[in-house]
């Protein structure tokens, strides 16, 4: 099935609008099946007391390129994705500059699915790298009330 180019344009516009990764500026920079972009532009409220990108926010950057990895691999535009556990690791600090987050599906079944994603610096330095594992769950939040052209081509 082939992605619908309109589809992406408009859920990238919702996802970087939405509460969480606006308070982040983060950003949806690709989307495609199987794989997710995201990037962050560090600024002062990513860093902790030592100047250093807080934890959380490569946390959250593994988690969200995870998750949006997996989404083409569900078909029925009434399911959704839930992260059910999330493991990393941190790699190396950053405290100026652009994370770029990517993710890769690696599995997806009928009710889980398991992605990983890193975490690099705009020059391809790896600063964290981790693994998720997602429960396809019904639509619900602003996803629910959103109303998206199909989210594939017809054949």
């Amino acid at each position: 099935m082939n992605p619908n180019p309109e589809h992406i344009k408009q859920l990238a516009a919702l996802v970087n609008r939405t509460s969480f990764p606006a308070l982040l500026s983060m950003q949806m920079r690709r989307l495609e099946p199987g794989a997710a972009e995201f990037s962050i532009d560090i600024e002062e409220k990513h860093l902790q007391v030592m100047g250093m990108v807080h934890g959380g926010v490569f946390a959250t950057l593994i988690d969200t390129a995870a998750f949006w990895a997996v989404y083409y691999a569900i078909e029925d535009e009434r399911r959704w994705l839930t992260s059910v556990d999330l493991k990393l690791n941190y790699l190396a600090p950053a405290n100026e500059g652009t994370l770029i987050a990517r993710g890769r599906q690696i599995k997806a079944g009928a009710t889980l699915c398991y992605a990983e994603a890193t975490v690099s610096d705009a020059a391809g330095k790896l600063l964290a790298h981790g693994t998720s594992t997602l429960m396809i769950v019904p639509v619900t939040g602003p996803a629910a009330r959103a109303k998206f052209p199909p989210k594939f081509l017809p054949k």
